[in-house]
């Protein structure tokens, strides 16, 4: 038996809990109004999932977020039973001094913290979103092997004492022509390697330049990219990141509310007579933050509010650039959202309606 404390007028309901695994979900289903719990464990199947919500017929399914929620929210959604997804970093959920942790603990904390409404929950966007993130992520992926091939040649050269031009002058015609005439030199094992990445190199380039394609397409029937992009500074990377991970702007109410759920909010340390603010929080889409850090860096030389903010945040120390540049990301995030929500173009001379 598990102590719950309801509300008065709180009504009584099956909540079922799914601690999702890769080949099996332990289920927890906990009512409210005897607080039984009783577990129970099934195949991680689409199949096996739908008999089980079929057969309870829950009133209430809680589950983690993780790669396979969205197909298991949109399951349950489908049989029309009411879905909360819980977010496993938030401070309320990560579990502290442990010594037993299972997977049927794991499921009756989730159902225990619902039924008190102590949840912690995230937004699931809609499947035709959550493709557009995996997308978007997926190019970053791509990036990230493009750039390791490049730094593997670097490292084949620099072993034969042999190097590049840095930057993107190492990868121009010329220099991959170079790099071609190597690989057939002569018989040496360092020039097989270096032919069988300039092909992994040539594999990456031509996966990334598809899957940019796709997203240029899908960018075209996106109003709000294109809106975003009357930023100056901003381009098409930056801004299909901004509508895809904020989806509806509709559900923030203010700015410091986008930049605590980006991760750019800094965190606050208040007792007694101390109330101060620390580092930002870390939490939240780390691949949106780092594209906002990147274009806010190149963003100083094109766009004078950008730069204003900068020196703002600045105060004429050189110790302060990371804060300042933070701010700057901060800022623009809020911007991307106002405009999002209002559906505004970029206005350099007026400030948009923004809330703090």
């Amino acid at each position: 038996m598990v102590p719950i404390i309801y509300r008065i007028g709180d009504p009584a309901m099956l909540i079922v809990s799914l601690d999702l695994g890769q080949s099996k979900t332990a289920v927890c289903m906990f009512d409210t109004r005897t607080s039984e719990v009783v577990h129970r464990s099934v195949r991680s199947t689409p199949e096996a999932l739908h008999e089980l919500m079929v057969e309870l017929e829950p009133d209430r399914v809680v589950l983690e977020i993780g790669p396979t929620a969205g197909w298991v929210h949109d399951l349950a959604r489908s049989l029309e039973i009411e879905v909360q997804v819980a977010n496993p970093n938030h401070e309320g959920w990560r579990w502290r001094r442990t010594k037993h942790k299972s997977d049927r603990k794991d499921a009756l904390k989730l159902a225990s913290l619902s039924a008190m409404d102590q949840l912690p929950t995230v937004h699931m966007p809609s499947p035709a979103r959550r493709a557009y993130r995996q997308l978007i992520r997926y190019r970053q992926t791509l990036v990230g092997r493009q750039t390791a091939v490049k730094n593997s040649i670097r490292a084949i050269l620099t072993r034969e004492g042999l190097s590049l031009p840095p930057g993107k002058r190492g990868w121009t015609k010329q220099q991959r022509a170079g790099l071609e005439r190597m690989t057939w030199a002569d018989d040496a094992c360092w020039r097989s390697m270096l032919a069988v990445e300039l092909e992994q190199l040539a594999g990456a380039e031509a996966a990334l330049a598809r899957v940019e394609q796709r997203l240029e397409e899908i960018g075209r029937r996106e109003t709000g990219v294109a809106l975003l992009q009357t930023i100056p500074g901003v381009g098409p990377r930056l801004a299909e990141a901004v509508v895809a991970v904020l989806d509806d702007p509709h559900r923030f109410r203010r700015g410091r509310h986008v930049a605590s759920y980006v991760g750019l909010a800094p965190r606050r340390y208040q007792s007694g007579s101390m109330d101060r603010q620390g580092r930002t929080s870390g939490q939240g889409d780390r691949m949106l933050r780092s594209l906002l850090v990147e274009v806010s860096w190149l963003g100083l030389r094109h766009n004078p509010w950008m730069r204003q903010v900068y020196e703002r945040a600045l105060r004429g120390s050189d110790s302060r650039k990371k804060i300042a540049i933070v701010a700057v990301a901060r800022r623009l995030l809020i911007r991307c959202w106002a405009m999002l929500r209002d559906g505004q173009p970029w206005r350099p001379a007026a400030e948009l309606r923004l809330t703090a």
